[in-house]
């Protein structure tokens, strides 16, 4: 088992991060250090770093450095020590990354839930805390902007009632920002965070001065709408509107960032629950039932059918079928006999095998490829917001602005009130209102739409990942196909009919588990309805299942099946075979009264919307690639029907990250579509993940985009929606910052009419949420023709 610290690299939880630019920051002062490489992710919060030996430095040295930067920093605790007598502890444990995907050791090869939460160190209750602030702000931010902007509300004193309301949310709510503001200040940066502090605080701190010092106080005061532009002291003047709103609009941005970021961690907790709790252990010849975790190396246990296997092994006794789709991608279960490997997780489809453990906990296929999740996770780069970035420019303009528009105006014996006022009224007309609309709102409508159309949008960072995209792969298995074995196809002997082949066949299969048997059995039920009870029935280990069916002594299975009963395969059905397993089908054999007479075709169905799904791909400008772990002649078949000219075929799941980063590394940027644990991680490491919401959790939530249906039609609708979005949010941000901009000059020039600040700044506003509720309009195209 490998540790959280490995030789020069090391995995660090990093606490107090509020926007992209803080894990920049960190990151950019970690490799400042001679010898150091870091990357720091902002959604999952952790940094990975490595540092050559001869550096000389340690992971003290590291810390130090992040808590210098302002941010805090830890290892993360390392599981318990194995118990020698049970296997557990070390054996539970994921290792090093798929741990610190977690927080703490998990019981991987079971699947058992992560001990911790996947939570900022030392803020368990930041969500909570953060929406505690959020309904706070909206409860007593909602009468003091209806105060100020509807002049009816306005009775005598209203603006000392304003006052008392304002007064928590600039204090309590905004806390958050005025922190994030002093730490960026005490380390020469500006944020957003910078921005919102120094707004409301400036409306705050006139609205004070104006209320005690001027004449706002004064009984009976109104704000009257006067669109006039004239030059004012601004001592009857009150801002406390901007500085509450302005505080509930950009939490509430902040909360619905926050709580789409706690589901960073959910993609290796999804991985980790997918296999078995329990597992029936052979001890001195009895079955004993035992938490998986206390699994060694060694030990034998029996997996029942419909059971998943515990842990990776070898099977010593029985004989059955295993589906492993769900891992391996490869949509017919594998059949198994003694001396044959499986894997953690899958489920025997089959009869009652026993099977010796060869691989436990951090050593299973499932915990590795937790590990790639993670660390495809942690590869990507992390997502610029555009608001931060604007801003990092935008903030310490305004502030230099402010500063000389106090210095000009006292120089020119204006007096200091008129000065300050000039001044304060750059940093309140600077205050983002509008862009505080700008991201939540769009993002509100779009998501909504989305969900309406089953769409679900994970957050801001998603939709700039889909603007360049320009290669969408696709997992073949439950996304391009249904990912269930279907009857395809049915060749008939000689006066034999259709109904007749399935009756009797169906009646065999009807008594078996093994998925192929059920698409024959479904097949026949729909076809003929009930099926009759089959007598003397026998499975044939390996070969397929005998019985009387009616009077019929009927055989199906495969072709030895029929062989060893002396009933060969006449020209016509065995060229019909040959045909269906050049194409990667499964064909069964089916024969009864002492003759072969039917040849069944069974594979997985390509889905009738797959076709139409890649041409809408390639009207959007990107080009399909399909990629599977099923054999090349499944693949190619499969492609050939839906139009996609690219395919790689034959890769295990490690193998498909790799695919992902090679189409990368040729310059593209990459969408993936997959519904199987092993998409989890080609997931994570595209550009733009699709999940199909028919697929596992684990595919889900290492995705950025989920689809609810099986459609994958929807994946064209879905990246059309996330374009949409991001240009309103672009149109927003333009708008919301234009105002800024037009306004600032008249506030510079001491011209800044309140009212006027207050109608342009509910013109802005309004525009945004007004731009933004026109992506409810949006169409899907899955309903119109191609």
């Amino acid at each position: 088992m490998t540790t959280t610290i490995d030789g020069n690299r090391v995995e660090l939880e990093i606490g107090g991060m509020t926007c992209a630019s803080c894990a920049a920051r960190i990151e950019k002062k970690l490799n400042r250090m001679e010898g150091v490489t870091a990357t720091v992710n902002y959604a999952t919060e952790k940094a990975k770093v490595e540092w050559e030996e001869e550096a000389g430095i340690g992971v003290e040295d590291l810390i130090a450095t992040v808590e210098k930067t302002g941010y805090t920093a830890a290892v993360p605790t390392p599981p318990p020590p194995p118990d020698p007598a049970t296997g557990a502890g070390a054996s539970a444990g994921t290792g090093t990354d798929a741990e610190a995907g977690t927080g703490a050791g998990t019981d991987a090869s079971a699947g058992g839930r992560p001990e911790s939460d996947v939570r900022t160190p030392g803020q368990p209750d930041a969500l909570a805390a953060l929406r505690q602030r959020l309904l706070v702000s909206l409860a007593l931010s909602v009468p003091v902007v209806l105060m100020a902007m509807v002049p009816a509300l306005q009775f005598t004193n209203w603006q000392w009632l304003s006052l008392t309301l304002a007064a928590p949310v600039v204090a309590y709510a905004a806390w958050p920002f005025h922190k994030a503001a002093w730490t960026n200040l005490r380390h020469g940066a500006a944020t957003m965070d910078t921005l919102i502090s120094l707004g409301t605080l400036a409306a705050f701190g006139w609205s004070l001065w104006a209320l005690f010092f001027g004449d706002a106080g004064m009984p009976g005061m109104r704000h009257p709408f006067e669109l006039t532009i004239a030059r004012s002291d601004g001592s009857g003047n009150i801002y406390l509107e901007a500085a509450a709103g302005v505080t509930t609009f950009i939490l509430a941005g902040r909360y619905f960032e926050t709580r789409s970021k706690r589901k960073a961690g959910a993609a290796l907790r999804a991985l980790l629950e997918l296999g078995a709790k329990d597992v029936a252990v052979l001890r001195d010849g009895r079955e004993v039932r035992v938490p998986t975790s206390r699994l060694a190396v060694g030990d034998r246990f029996v997996v029942r059918p419909g059971e998943k296997i515990a842990t990776d092994g070898t099977v010593l006794e029985g004989t059955s079928a295993v589906d492993a789709s769900m891992l391996t991608g490869e949509s017919v279960p594998v059949e198994v006999v003694p001396g044959d490997p499986v894997t953690g997780a899958t489920v025997n489809a089959g009869g009652r095998i026993v099977v010796e453990a060869t691989r436990i906990g951090a050593d299973t296929q499932l915990a590795r490829m937790a590990k790639l999740v993670e660390d495809a996770q942690n590869g990507k780069a992390a997502a610029q917001r555009l608001a931060d970035r604007i801003s990092a420019v935008f903030v310490p303009v305004v502030i230099a602005l402010a500063v000389a528009t106090l210095g000009y105006w006292l120089a020119s014996g204006e007096g200091p009130v008129a000065a300050f006022t000039a001044a304060v009224a750059v940093l309140i007309i600077a205050c983002p209102c509008a862009l505080g609309l700008a991201t939540p709102t769009a993002l509100m409508v779009g998501t909504g739409r989305g969900a309406q159309l089953g769409i679900l949008i994970k957050g801001p960072e998603v939709l700039e990942s889909t603007r360049g995209v320009d290669t969408i792969v696709l997992d073949k298995t439950g996304t391009v196909t249904t990912g269930v074995m279907t009857l395809t196809g049915v060749h008939l002997a000689e006066g034999v009919s259709t109904d007749e082949a399935l009756r009797l066949a169906g009646a065999l299969e009807h008594s078996s588990e093994h998925p192929i048997a059920r698409a024959i059995a479904t097949a026949a039920t729909e076809r003929t309805g009930t099926l009759p009870t089959p007598e003397d029935f026998a499975n044939v280990p390996g070969l397929g299942v005998q019985g009387v069916v009616e009077g019929h002594a009927v055989l199906v299975g495969r072709e030895k099946l029929l062989a060893d009963w002396s009933q060969p395969l006449p020209p016509e059905l065995s060229q019909a075979k040959a045909d269906a397993e050049s194409q990667g089908r499964t064909a069964v054999t089916v024969g009864w009264d002492g003759a072969a007479r039917a040849v069944l075709v069974v594979s997985d169905a390509v889905k009738p919307t797959s076709a139409e799904a890649v041409r809408r791909f390639r009207a959007l400008g990107l080009t399909p690639v399909l990629l599977t772990g099923d054999n090349k002649a499944v693949a190619e078949s499969v492609a050939s029907e839906v139009g996609i000219d690219q395919v790689i075929a034959e890769v295990m799941p490690e193998d498909k990250v790799s695919v992902v980063k090679s189409l990368q590394a040729e310059g593209r940027s990459v969408a993936m579509v997959g519904d199987g644990v092993n998409d989890a991680a080609a997931l994570a490491q595209a550009d733009l993940g699709l999940a199909m919401g028919t697929g596992t959790d684990a595919a889900i939530e290492a995705g950025d985009l989920t689809l609810v249906r099986g459609d994958l039609r929807a994946a064209a609708d879905a990246i059309r929606l996330s374009r949409k979005t991001l240009g309103t949010i672009k149109t927003n941000l333009f708008w919301a910052f234009g105002y800024n901009v037009a306004a600032l000059p008249l506030a510079a020039a001491g011209m800044l009419n309140p009212m006027i600040a207050g109608a342009a700044m509910a013109f802005s506003s309004v525009f945004v949420v007004g731009n933004s509720l026109r992506l409810r309009r949006f169409t899907p195209l899955t309903t119109q023709p191609a």
